[in-house]
């Protein structure tokens, strides 16, 4: 992508952010993002099928950088050492991310309809997962299951995390995977 290209899409993310914040997302429309972005509404849809998408642009991003992760993590790793490392790996990406982050959250926390689209882009990134998992040998269930239980920790430590600015993302991963171990581990055990 050119980098005016990439430009106009930063300024229109933020634009829809702002507008979202402002306005609310329903009340909202793509002629206005594409207005205070200083585009063409043909622009924004370019670069976007529809003003929900401007919420989960990302999403592809950071499929991509999971499944690298765990595509070259060592071999002899267990499955949750895999997923632990692979979320470390793109905790700078998520942390470059935040001022986006959190008013993301707060956007799809207020709308029905965007909750069940994260539900299903949520989804979509527990399969990938899962899929980078069986290429490691792992069985579909097995791979679904951890997909879906590992993802559970990074929400986890990203709600930690917006719930308290001064603490560092990789902090709050460790203290989720820390609860993690706990729940799994039998009391009295260590």
């Amino acid at each position: 992508m050119p980098r005016n290209s990439e430009d106009a899409r930063h300024r229109m993310i933020i634009a829809a952010l702002e507008l979202f914040t402002q306005n609310g997302f329903d009340q909202t429309t793509a002629a206005q993002i594409a207005a205070r972005a200083g585009v063409t509404e043909r622009t924004f849809f370019r670069h976007f099928p529809d003003k929900r998408e401007v919420l989960f642009v990302g999403q592809e991003i950071l499929s991509a950088a999971l499944t690298e992760s765990i595509r070259q993590a060592p071999a002899d790793l267990p499955q949750i050492a895999v997923l632990r490392r692979a979320f470390a790996d793109v905790t700078p990406l998520l942390e470059d991310n935040r001022r986006f982050s959190e008013p993301r959250q707060h956007i799809i926390a207020a709308n029905p309809a965007l909750i069940e689209r994260e539900v299903a882009k949520h989804a979509a990134l527990a399969g990938v997962v899962a899929g980078a998992l069986q290429k490691r040998g792992i069985a579909p269930a097995r791979a679904a299951f951890a997909a879906q239980a590992g993802l559970a920790v990074l929400g986890h430590a990203l709600d930690l995390w917006f719930a308290n600015a001064a603490r560092p993302l990789d902090q709050c991963l460790a203290e989720a995977f820390e609860e993690l171990d706990l729940f799994v581990t039998p009391v009295g055990r260590s």
